[in-house]
């Protein structure tokens, strides 16, 4: 969750002492697999106003601006409104809408420079049980889930376990249980938060997963209640009927225990989740980011990519920054079309707040629909959407939806864009190459196995370019623009070559116009392309995603270990993992066509929580050095030293761990429940050496269900 200061989106947790019953009953094909979806972010408050009534509801009164004066406070868009343009996201070809978090927020004004100011964001959390009153009751979100449906449309929800609200004005970090207060920030005797000062350094692990984002209250997961709530509170409204879930700010919390709890979603729900880290690969902490993704078992938000979009498009860079991006996604991240990419959100400028230049919006919009990765788009920016008060940051990139035109050029690009994503493979789960480039054209090519999508955007605003000596992996013949000329393409005609280069006829493509040319293969066996979630215990639900798997049930493997299957389509299967030796296995689709490729999935030792390890009197480091925790579980990486950090592996040591008392070091670990571990620690310095501790293996028997301790010595 990327800030500007106390003002920013912000969200609370609380402490959980009822449980919600859960059906275990099994969710549609297609669940967990976003890869042929166009994700369409909602800011509650400021789309549409579809019940006046819940405006200044008597629960939360006088915290709404009836003439959108006070841009802090309630506007009154609400889910009936949403569910009331529901066609119309269905008509821009909308597989899925990310609302904004759905809980009740702040009841009463946080107050700052002598302002009132509300939760209308939906990130300053008070009752996660319970829905936001500005919104609507269970009743209007229940109407909301089950007009998507009906359009084939999936409901994610915004969750932000990090943090309440702010904890110095309003309701001061308050935090409820259905409509019962646990504690606020100043009366907090059970310890739900962290009491450690707000970051000063977002370069520092532990500062950023310890202390207080800004001035809100953060919350203590480690704490076994926090815990249990905060999965509780999921539970509640999965159980209404919610497709995915978007993580707030998940560099803010331990990652052990954001493991454990895609672990507890993933057991009782076939549902994709993915998280905020609001970096790109200049920070300190990307290494950390990478890991995250790829071991975690939650994709997330791609600012990698996010920046290099608004640098090539908005500010003129070279269009080899987004070839550069593209590849380090490729190379590091496991599964980088599980990315979720953006280039607006409701945490920057609006892209045409930075250059208000429609036609390079356009590119840019292009681009992010055929790129690797899963295209989110930011409401309103169909309709060129901004406001450009004070540089157009926040609040002001939240302006009120104001035209609902379905004939606008982004419009249209996103309908074509979206259906050629459901048509073609290769931009579901295609490789990504550059074909052709020079600093204001790109070409690049999305292959997936004899499918192909080949996309040409030119971002100079004066210059054409006659586009000479481009290889393709599209067969010979000639192809039609998928944009039908939108973007001033035309028609592009290949000639036959070999191994996969096949010449086309040279073409002009003019300033800010863009074409995109596809070519769909029929496949002669099964091809996987993407499987969701990534991990998970013997018994989980899993989609497996690609195309050719036929009509008729075949087999799915892990390893040689044939799977119970649970929905078989075409293009979908949907398998309980089975009983096999965990850690990485190859899944593997076989039929009477033959047998396909194979996909990594991690299978874990069981059911996942949060243990806190600590090791007092470590071994002496010198700076650049770090302490690691491996042990005789996947979860700890079966003794390995590999830390997994920039690397794509699946399995690696626990780490680093933190220092803020060195040489004290800890780290909130997921580890398999009820399980004898066998662990050590081993210093990892600076210059790539290891130094393992002594002595005989420390063993410890994990807990049945929530967080615990265990703290040792370093044995010399």
């Amino acid at each position: 969750m990327k800030m500007k200061g106390k003002l920013g989106k912000l969200l609370g947790s609380s402490l959980l002492f009822s449980v919600v019953a859960v059906s275990l009953s099994v969710t549609p094909a297609y669940a967990s697999d976003y890869t042929g979806k166009v994700i369409y972010q909602v800011v509650t408050d400021r789309f549409y106003d579809g019940n006046t009534s819940n405006d200044n509801p008597s629960s939360s009164p006088n915290l709404f601006s009836a003439n959108h004066s006070n841009w802090k406070l309630y506007w009154g868009g609400d889910w009936q409104g949403i569910a009331d343009k529901i066609p119309y996201l269905a008509n821009m070809g909308v597989g899925a809408i990310w609302i904004s978090p759905p809980y009740q927020n702040i009841n009463v004004p946080a107050v700052y420079n002598g302002v009132d100011e509300a939760g209308y964001h939906g990130y300053w959390g008070m009752d996660f049980m319970v829905p936001e009153p500005h919104f609507g009751d269970w009743s209007a979100f229940d109407n909301l889930v089950k007009t998507a449906h009906s359009y084939g449309i999936k409901v994610i929800i915004d969750y932000a376990p990090n943090h309440t609200n702010p904890n110095d004005t309003g309701a001061y970090g308050a935090l409820y249980d259905n409509g019962t207060k646990l504690a606020d920030y100043q009366n907090d005797p059970n310890g739900y938060f962290h009491h450690n000062g707000s970051i000063s350094n977002y370069n520092n692990l532990y500062d950023v997963e310890y202390k207080n984002l800004f001035d809100l209250a953060d919350l203590s997961q480690g704490n076994p209640n926090v815990d249990q709530y905060l999965k509780s509170a999921i539970d509640t409204w999965m159980s209404h009927g919610v497709d995915g879930i978007r993580l707030d700010a998940v560099k803010h919390m331990p990652a052990g225990w954001l493991k454990t709890f895609a672990n507890h979603v993933y057991t009782n729900h076939n549902t994709f989740i993915f998280g905020e880290w609001a970096d790109d690969s200049s920070a300190t902490l990307w290494p950390e980011e990478v890991k995250f993704a790829n071991t975690t078992g939650i994709s997330l938000l791609n600012f990698n990519l996010n920046n290099a979009i608004r640098s090539v498009f908005a500010n003129n860079a070279n269009m080899s920054q987004l070839n550069d991006a593209i590849n380090q996604d490729a190379t590091e991240f496991t599964y980088p079309n599980q990315l979720v990419n953006f280039f607006d959100s409701h945490d920057e400028p609006r892209f045409l707040s930075v250059n208000n230049n429609k036609n390079l919006f356009n590119d840019a919009l292009v681009f992010e629909l055929n790129a690797q990765g899963i295209p989110d788009i930011y409401y309103g920016d169909e309709q060129y959407l901004h406001n450009d008060t004070n540089g157009g940051g926040d609040p002001y990139n939240r302006p009120m939806m104001n035209s609902w035109s379905e004939t606008t050029t982004p419009y249209k690009i996103t309908q074509d864009l979206s259906n050629l994503r459901k048509q073609n493979p290769a931009l579901r789960f295609g490789t990504s190459t550059q074909r052709w480039m020079n600093n204001d054209v790109y070409v690049y090519e999305r292959k997936f196995y004899n499918s192909v999508v080949l996309t040409a955007v030119n971002k100079s605003t004066t210059t054409s370019y006659n586009i000479t000596g481009l290889d393709t992996a599209l067969p010979s013949g000639t192809y039609q623009d998928v944009l039908g000329g939108l973007m001033g393409g035309q028609s592009l005609t290949v000639n036959s070559g070999s191994s996969g280069n096949n010449p086309a006829n040279a073409f002009t493509l003019g300033p800010n116009q863009a074409a995109v040319w596809s070519y769909t293969s029929a496949p002669s066996k099964p091809e996987v392309g993407n499987v969701d979630p990534v991990n998970g215990q013997a018994g989980n639900t899993i989609t497996i995603a690609g195309d050719g798997f036929g009509s008729t049930q075949g087999t799915v493997n892990f390893g040689s270990t044939p799977a119970q299957v649970v929905s078989w389509s075409n293009t979908s299967i949907q398998v309980k993992v089975p009983s096999v030796t965990p850690g990485n296995q190859n899944i593997s689709v076989v039929t009477s066509s033959g047998t396909s490729n194979g996909i990594v999935f991690s299978v874990l030792s069981g059911k996942q929580v949060p243990v806190n390890f600590k090791v007092t009197n470590a071994y002496p480091t010198s700076y650049g050095d770090n302490i690691y925790l491996s042990g005789n579980t996947p979860e700890l990486g079966n003794w390995s030293t590999n830390t997994g950090l920039g690397t794509n592996t699946t399995t690696s040591a626990w780490g680093p761990l933190l220092d803020p008392n060195n040489p004290t070091w800890f780290s909130m670990a997921s580890v398999p429940a009820n399980t004898n571990l066998q662990f050590k620690f081993f210093d990892l310095q600076a210059g790539g050496s290891v130094v393992w501790e002594n002595g005989s293996n420390h063993t410890y028997t994990t807990p049945t269900s929530t967080e615990s301790d265990v703290t040792v010595n370093w044995q010399y």
